[in-house]
């Protein structure tokens, strides 16, 4: 079989597989396998299993599940639902001051918990039922949720990052430390347009009634004290990182016994909650390791038949400039966002992608912060769009998906926005890893 024809044949059994319901690392699974077999017979059966137990054989990724638990842990541990109460009790009384501090809660519980799922919940439990009961719009109130709870993609400890990081071969450090810059745009831009369509449409999102927020300034500055356990717990994690005292696995480590002690200082340390979060965390690392084996059988049997190089070779023959390269490549990631899942996107493009943009002179942490960005994107759009279905599960009964989805598309505007921005100024993701150098 050609490397052509095998081009052609995994796709096709791929979709047809997804097309009847096969869960993803399943499908992706059978046709490496089966193609696999097709090519090289029972050698299939030996080379692909050595080729996982490389890739997976990374003492890097045991922070994975170690940032998942902890996530988990800060959850069952009342920390942000306190959070939560501060920042809206601070940020109630001007117009948008609910959403902008659902947007706030947000990147602090991404820079905490990092499991996408778990903050859309979270922010659809507590922030959303405030900003309906206040009158604010339907679909703003959706839609800061949303995308809100979806910049666990970016914002450190991203587990997209780290899986990334290993993939490229580059330091999980700088990558964090390059995410930074472009978080806080993305945030930025979030936040002005939420002040912007509440100044030009108040009853859109109307500040809170005075008589709820009648409470004396020296006792709002007191509920302060709820948000020294988040921040303490961020900066124990990123600030050893980042200082270069501790590895991505050994910063892990201090951010679960920081969501200990914090559950333990809420009394919220019971063997009921830590068994709830190490199931939690179980179900997930389990749907994001077999995605990743999945993809990468598929990607390595791809890989022997000559297709990564039979496609870096197209794609070098087009002869684009190195902006044109990125352009291509980042509509080809919003595309498959739309139907893939992020982590099979991540195995089964980079293999591909990475030499290409390497060859190319393309900074591959810059290319990381770009691939995270755009997989933001993907969280929120239609069809998989799994931000949708996350807060479907805890909306108003009355919520439709089609609702939801038009609730998002403005957020989706601004994420492609910040995409654009950081391609057009890279320095905006290479500046902080340069200088901590």
């Amino acid at each position: 079989m050609s490397v052509e024809l095998v081009s052609i044949a995994i796709p096709i059994l791929l979709i047809l597989l997804l097309a009847i319901g096969v869960p993803i690392a399943f499908a992706t699974a059978s046709t490496g396998l089966l193609i696999g077999y097709a090519l090289f017979g029972g050698s299939t059966f030996f080379f692909v299993p050595f080729r996982m137990y490389d890739l997976m054989n990374n003492y890097v990724l045991i922070a994975v599940p170690l940032f998942l638990f902890m996530g988990y842990m800060l959850e069952h541990g009342g920390v942000a639902h306190k959070m939560f109460r501060v920042i809206h009790i601070w940020s109630g009384h001007i117009r948008g001051g609910l959403a902008v501090g659902t947007i706030l809660a947000g990147a602090i519980l991404a820079a905490m918990v990092g499991v996408i799922g778990a903050e859309i919940v979270a922010l659809g439990l507590v922030a959303l039922p405030q900003m309906l009961k206040r009158g604010y719009d339907r679909k703003l109130s959706f839609g800061v949720v949303c995308a809100g709870g979806s910049l666990g993609q970016m914002i450190p400890p991203s587990v997209i990052l780290i899986i990334y990081a290993l993939m490229a071969n580059v330091p999980v450090r700088d990558l964090f430390l390059a995410a930074l810059l472009p978080s806080g745009v993305l945030v930025a831009l979030y936040i002005a347009y939420v002040l912007i369509r509440a100044r030009l449409n108040p009853d859109m999102a109307p500040a809170a009634p005075v008589e709820e927020l009648n409470m004396p300034f020296r006792q709002k500055l007191a509920l302060g004290k709820d948000l020294v356990l988040p921040f303490g717990i961020i900066l124990s994690v990123l600030g050893t990182l980042y200082g270069g005292i501790a590895t991505p696995t050994e910063a892990a480590s201090i951010g679960v016994f920081g969501a200990i002690v914090a559950a333990f200082i809420n009394k919220r340390l019971t063997l009921s909650s830590i068994g709830e979060a190490l199931k939690q965390t179980s179900v997930t690392i389990g749907m994001l390791m077999w995605t990743f084996f999945g993809a990468n059988a598929m990607i390595s049997v791809y890989s022997r038949a000559g297709g990564v190089s039979y496609l870096s070779g197209i794609i070098n023959g087009l002869g684009l400039e190195p902006f044109q390269l990125l352009l291509m490549i980042m509509l080809i990631l919003v595309l498959l966002g739309m139907l893939i899942d992020v982590i099979g996107i991540l195995i089964l493009t980079m293999p591909i992608f990475l030499p290409i943009l390497s060859d190319a002179g393309i900074n591959l942490i810059w290319f990381g912060i770009l691939f995270s960005i755009n997989m933001q994107i993907s969280y929120l759009t239609p069809p998989f769009g799994p931000a949708v279905f996350y807060l479907k599960a805890v909306a108003p009964p009355d919520t439709s998906l089609s609702e939801l989805y038009r609730s998002v598309w403005p957020f989706v505007g601004l994420q492609l926005l910040a995409l654009f921005i950081v391609l057009i100024f890279p320095q905006l993701a290479l500046w902080l890893p340069s200088v901590s150098q």
